[in-house]
């Protein structure tokens, strides 16, 4: 069964306090070789039979009304299983 991944991170523009806290601890460990940490959120959808055209408009929509909040957050990509 085809997997579909979405990844959706908070919008660039924002504040992203957890973020920041995974950046400070990385700062605290001696790991200054990092600039910044901004976290998303990964969703796999497994597909029951062919990923189609149908299927792909589907979890567009799914993404952009389901899986992210587009006020603050943006849909930054969708992966789709390579065709067999």
């Amino acid at each position: 069964m085809p997997t579909i991944v979405v990844d959706v991170m908070p919008k660039a523009e924002l504040l992203d306090p957890q973020g920041k806290a995974v950046a400070g601890a990385l700062a605290r460990l001696g790991k200054t070789e990092f600039s910044g940490v901004r976290i998303g959120k990964r969703f796999e959808l497994t597909v029951d039979g062919p990923v189609t055209d149908a299927v792909r408009a589907d979890v567009e929509k799914i993404a952009d009304e389901i899986l992210s909040n587009g006020v603050i957050e943006d849909v930054v990509a969708i992966t789709y299983p390579e065709a067999e």
